[in-house]
């Protein structure tokens, strides 16, 4: 009875809840007259820059706040009761962001210290700059291989090979690499390559064009970095192992490496393979488990530094360089280098590659920071955040840095232990410098396969973007289908050319969903003003005589013409088909006239001699009082004086000659524009014809709902003139349905369905 009562209580709370509104019938031209419409005021380009740079004293202080974001929240900082979170916050995640670091210098081709210093500096600028409060910045994988792939192509080893002393199986001299010129060579790129990142980000950032990251929608980034994900678990791959590979880059570099690991195998090391598969194991176990008791831990047990602290004793103790031929860091100076200026003459060698990793690392901030700044009810700036990490990555690269964004991972620990404020970001940054400038040295025993080993290890949440796949087919193909082609593209062709073809898979879906759109016939559902598809519901009734049609779409050059077939769809005829049709019969009648087949009456058409075609519809006795002169008078054989007469031809009934014209039921067609956001030139000019096509053969057109933009756009471009004028336009579909009920019902005398044709008698 209560599952009764339950399922009832709704349908009649919805009978009970009803309301009543009496208003006018509302063409749009009567809606503005009444409402008094205004004009908008139109600003020239010129007054829209005068207004954008106008600065006044009051204005002063804002401008400076939006460019100086830590002026928003400095003044205010609460010393008791935050910074005690940020210290512990940025603490444990300056530990974190050191080790990771040094590991993802791997990832873009240099020495490790270079790592410390891109996880140093960026956090500087970005303290001052920055919107967000919980961002850890720093180097992040994607974007690391994104540029080691750039570094690795200018700067292969094969490049700087040299006849050394040693001498082979055949006698010649081995191959060496020089090292020392290689490295300086790839930190020279990768800082350049940085600095242009930083250019770009920046250049963005001040021309407002922030909103151009959105067109990276969340299937295609998951896509992308999980492929990225398996990218940079291959390029490590030679680390673990310990075996020699080509530098490969573009298209199935990929399997390409992985061939060169395979063909290499033999030659592993197994210190170094044995050390990172314990890594692996211990890292991801202990991060499971500071996930599972987040909330009883105080801070989470920071595993990689205790790993790293482990080998580097081990590997110091054993001498496993020496003594097994592990591979190892080898050298981490102290100190910072003295800044330099970029090599500008290899901005041409990377520019493509360069935006798209901007573009990519600032995709990445500004999802994570937004992330967390709906968590805390704060606001994160787009354009201002560009320009943050524009200068930053300026910043980092002139300091021998690479490229900077951020990581989830370290961001989560930043928040989950305490941090509140960018304090903790230079609290991490402070914990980096103690590495630069003391601990480094004691570092360098560390076996770069463990450093390898642990960025493996943090790629478990990117891979585990694969359960996405399955959602997404359930709630949206399509996004399942960009999710999945990003990720392909990007394992065969390269991240670079993989983004670049997800890019286009995805706008070409958004110009596929708009070139064909939804479109509806809809319904009336009986005593209100709503209109559903006729397709989705029971209860609703089409209205007589009458289409209403829905496009659910912008409407331009790509999809007119398909709205057009939808249009005849809609309404079951083709009104071009039905006006030729017509003059086709037309014609015949004016023949038959003139031969004398036909008797034209004020009335119609009578027949003066059996044509095989029964056509009572037109047999109509003539009131002699309305012609004047009395009885009608026929001449030559039933032919008329010459006198133009109108002959009414009721194309509903059978025709007395042998043309097939296709029926129109209807006398009335209204297009629901309310879901048209978008008019162009070829859309306006080809909807203008298609209103005309219908109303030459008495089909009144009528649009309903569209916005005031829509219609200045029209008037624009010059879309009104006599016959499709302002006055089709109403408010809404049922104002348009009343208003076609209420012509209807007052033309009494009047058939809709009928046109009239001027003739003259036949010649005597």
């Amino acid at each position: 009875r209560n599952l009764h009562l339950l399922r009832v209580l709704p349908f009649r709370m919805d009978s009970q809840n009803q309301y009543c509104v009496s208003r006018p019938i509302y063409s749009t031209r009567a809606f503005e007259h009444v409402n008094e419409k205004q004009v908008r005021e139109t600003k020239t380009i010129k007054e829209r820059l005068r207004n954008s740079v106008k600065c006044s004293p009051k204005l002063i202080p804002q401008i400076i706040k939006k460019f100086f974001p830590i002026l928003n929240w400095l003044p205010i900082y609460q010393l008791k009761q935050w910074l005690p979170g940020d210290i512990v916050a940025g603490v444990t995640t300056g530990m974190v962001c050191a080790l990771q670091g040094l590991a993802y210098s791997l990832l873009v081709g240099v020495p490790p210290v270079y790592g410390l210093y891109a996880a140093f500096f960026p956090i500087l600028t970005y303290f001052i700059l920055g919107t967000s409060r919980h961002l850890s910045v720093g180097p992040f994988p994607v974007t690391c291989l994104m540029q080691g792939a750039v570094v690795l192509s200018l700067a292969p080893d094969e490049l700087f090979l040299y006849h050394g002393n040693t001498t082979g199986v055949n006698g010649t001299a081995t191959l060496v690499v020089n090292t020392t010129a290689r490295d300086a060579t790839r930190i020279s790129i990768a800082t350049s390559m940085t600095v242009l990142i930083g250019l770009f980000q920046f250049g963005m950032g001040v021309v407002q064009v922030g909103f151009l990251v959105r067109y990276l929608s969340d299937p295609l980034v998951g896509g992308f970095t999980t492929a990225a994900a398996l990218q940079v678990v291959v390029s490590q791959l030679k680390l673990i192992f310990n075996v020699p590979t080509n530098n490969y880059n573009g298209i199935l570099s990929l399997f390409y490496t992985i061939g060169d690991i395979f063909k290499n195998i033999k030659q592993t090391n197994m210190v170094d393979l044995i050390a990172a598969v314990l890594t692996i194991i211990v890292v991801m176990l202990v991060k499971e488990f500071n996930t599972k008791f987040q909330k009883k831990l105080p801070v989470p047990i920071p595993i990689e530094v205790i790993v790293t602290i482990i080998d580097s004793g081990v590997s110091y103790a054993m001498d496993l360089s020496t003594n097994y031929g592990a591979g190892i860091v080898r050298t981490i100076p102290r100190g910072f280098i003295p800044p330099r200026s970029p090599d500008v003459s290899l901005f041409s060698s990377f520019g493509g590659p360069s935006f798209s990793t901007g573009v990519v690392s600032y995709a990445i901030a500004i999802s994570v920071a937004k992330v967390y700044a709906a968590k805390h009810e704060l606001i994160v700036d787009g354009n201002q955040e560009l320009i943050a990490f524009g200068i930053s990555n300026i910043f980092c690269g002139c300091f021998s840095g690479f490229v900077a964004t951020t990581a989830l991972s370290r961001t989560a620990i930043q928040e989950s232990t305490g941090g509140k404020t960018q304090v903790a970001g230079i609290i991490s940054a402070l914990m980096v410098l103690i590495v630069i400038v003391a601990v480094g040295p004691l570092l360098q025993p560390l076996q770069k396969s463990v450093l390898g080993a642990i960025i493996v290890a943090n790629l478990k949440g990117m891979f585990m973007q694969v359960h996405d796949v399955p959602i997404l087919w359930r709630k949206n193909k399509t996004d399942c289908c960009i999710w999945v082609l990003t990720c392909l593209a990007c394992i065969f062709l390269g991240l670079d050319v993989g983004l670049l073809t997800g890019v286009i898979f995805e706008l070409g879906t958004v110009v596929i969903r708009t070139q064909f759109p939804t479109c509806s016939t809809l319904g009336n559902v009986p005593s209100t003003e709503i209109y559903k598809n006729m397709k989705d519901y029971k209860n609703i009734i089409e209205c007589p005589g009458v289409k209403v049609f829905k496009c659910a779409a912008p409407i331009y050059f790509a999809n007119i013409e398909y709205l057009r077939d939808q249009i005849k769809h809609t309404v079951g005829f083709n009104a071009v088909r039905v006006f030729k049709k017509r003059n086709k019969a037309l014609k015949k009648i004016h023949q038959l006239i003139k031969k004398g087949k036909l008797k034209v009456t004020e009335n119609g058409l009578v027949p003066v001699a059996p044509l095989g075609v029964d056509n009572e519809a037109f047999e109509r006795e003539r009131d002699p009082e309305q012609v004047e002169g009395g009885a009608q008078q026929e001449v030559n054989g039933g032919a008329r004086p010459a006198a133009e007469v109108e002959v009414q031809v009721d194309w509903s009934s059978t025709l007395p000659v042998s043309v097939r014209i296709p029926k129109v039921n209807i006398h009335s067609l209204v297009m629901d524009f309310t879901a048209v956001s978008f008019l162009d030139v070829m859309a306006a000019k080809s909807l203008k014809l298609i209103i005309k096509e219908f109303m030459r053969i008495g089909v009144n057109v009528y649009l309903a709902g569209c916005d005031d933009e829509i219609i200045m756009k029209m008037e624009s471009m010059g879309f009104f003139d006599e016959v499709v004028n302002r006055g089709m336009l109403f408010i809404s579909v049922h104002d348009a349905i009343l208003y076609i009920k209420m012509e209807t019902d007052s033309e009494n005398s009047d058939d809709s369905m009928a046109e009239k044709v001027p003739e003259t008698s036949k010649p005597s």
